[in-house]
């Protein structure tokens, strides 16, 4: 049977300074390495190279650090080495916190249950990406947190779409899409925004919007009008893009640098995933704009000003605290 190779590294760190040590056991915990004891701690040997750059900045500040290949003898002693990698205790804890997440959605607004529902799966995320041999806890994580997203669209917005198997997005003709009525949930949130600004800016400018009201049956597309953003509506989520970025992608403006950074931002905060710098500060704004506006015409020719801004925004100063 082959077994398991691990990159071993045997660490002496300086006593001196401080900032370096801080900086080492962070970087140790942030890599999920496993701790034989105290100055010996073990990552996959595909990882070795990480561990190599940790023990020359030990060594550099006056410390020792050396990377082994390390191998087990026997079965019994590669499951002693498994164990060490074992993220059952994390998934627990990473799962109380969805659970009670779920528990207080009623108080909640939606802008902060989607702001809490995207850190519980940012640390998701982040548990998945040091559980090097996951086990039965990580699809289960996985099947509670589709659980918790599931629970909120029904508290916040039952029509939101599920997502379509990516097999591809057909371009079409932009002249064929002039002058034509659009339809979209009503309340509209990031994405619908996002992609009724990008309509009415790039792909139809007399286009104009139909606001369909909340329902407990599956929404219907009005006769003679493109539906976007809802189950059964012309343009929708497609594998992991969000309807922003499929708009984009059907009309042939996914290679704009400009819609590209404002496409991550929305697919960010409507389905999670990488964090942009400039989604904390778009959403607060969105946040505000939906407390000043009852109505959803004046709500999105607010938002639109938002959006031109942002695409006029050199990417150099988004995010930038200068």
């Amino acid at each position: 049977m082959l077994l398991h190779m691990w990159a071993l590294l045997i660490v002496t760190l300086p006593s001196q300074p401080n900032a370096v040590r801080l900086r080492i056991w962070r970087s140790l915990k942030t890599l999920g390495c496993a701790a034989l004891r105290d100055g010996a701690y073990l990552l996959p040997s595909a990882h070795a190279a990480v561990l190599d750059s940790l023990a020359a900045e030990v060594r550099e500040h006056g410390g020792s650090g050396s990377v082994l290949a390390l191998a087990p003898r026997d079965e019994a002693q590669r499951q002693e080495v498994l164990a060490l990698f074992d993220r059952g205790e994390a998934y627990a804890a990473w799962r109380a916190g969805a659970q009670a997440l779920q528990q207080q959605l009623e108080p909640l607004t939606e802008t902060e249950a989607r702001r809490r529902l995207r850190g519980v799966a940012d640390e998701l995320s982040a548990l998945g990406r040091i559980d090097y041999y996951p086990g039965p806890a990580a699809p289960q994580a996985q099947a509670d947190l589709a659980a918790l997203r599931l629970a909120l669209d029904q508290r916040f917005s039952r029509g939101e779409p599920q997502t379509r198997a990516d097999t591809g997005i057909a371009p079409l003709n932009r002249a064929k899409f002039q002058g034509k009525r659009w339809a979209t949930r009503a309340r509209p949130w990031v994405d619908r925004l996002a992609s009724a600004w990008l309509i009415r800016r790039f792909i139809d400018t007399q286009a104009s919007f139909v606001w369909l009201p909340d329902s407990e049956q599956a929404l219907r597309t009005p006769r003679g009008v493109i539906g976007f953003d809802y189950d059964g509506a012309r343009f929708t989520h497609v594998g992991m893009r969000v309807t922003f970025e499929v708009l984009a992608a059907s009309f042939g403006l996914e290679r704009d640098p400009q819609l590209q950074r404002i496409g991550g931002a929305v697919r960010y905060l409507d389905a999670g995933g990488i964090p942009v710098s400039e989604a904390a500060g778009l959403e607060a704004v969105l946040a505000g704009l939906r407390e000043l506006h009852a109505q959803d015409d004046p709500l999105f020719g607010a938002a639109a000003k938002v959006f031109d801004a942002l695409y006029a925004a050199p990417s150099a100063a988004v995010g930038s605290t200068s």
